[in-house]
């Protein structure tokens, strides 16, 4: 039997991993979040099915820009989700600045919500398999969307 607050920790670990994934577009450690069957509904963004899908959309949409900075907060972890034990839910909030164009930063996107996940313990540890995006603002230097 595991211990809950070791589950909540390597949980929570999971989610700056995936921050830190693209921040540091390290595609490799943002692939280790994620089930390969995974479903990430990102809203108006859109949804991707799949580690392959998803990380193609994150490259696609990242890998250009300048700095980000996800920043994920207030972690609300709840392991044995309906019983099982291998199943878990998070909560998160999600406060991200990205400057646009590289070298440019009044270029930038500022964007304020919050991800709620549901993740399953794999044989190589706790892995998102479906995220649902809820942003409440995002602004640009442009002005807000």
């Amino acid at each position: 039997m595991s211990d809950l607050r070791e589950d909540q920790a390597q949980i929570a670990e999971v989610l700056i991993r995936y921050a830190t994934g693209i921040d540091q577009r390290d595609w490799d450690l943002f692939r280790t979040c994620w089930t390969a069957d995974a479903v990430a509904d990102y809203g108006a963004i859109g949804q991707f099915s799949g580690i392959d899908a998803l990380t193609d959309f994150m490259f696609a949409s990242h890998d250009a820009m300048g700095d980000t900075h996800h920043r994920l907060s207030n972690f609300v972890i709840d392991v044995g989700v309906g019983g099982d034990a291998d199943k878990a839910t998070a909560r998160s909030y999600v406060h991200a600045i990205l400057i646009a164009t590289p070298g440019d930063s009044g270029s930038w996107i500022d964007a304020v919500g919050h991800y709620d996940d549901v993740l399953i313990r794999t044989s190589d540890g706790w892995r998102i398999s479906h995220r649902t995006v809820h942003m409440s603002r995002v602004m640009t230097a442009a002005g807000t969307h």
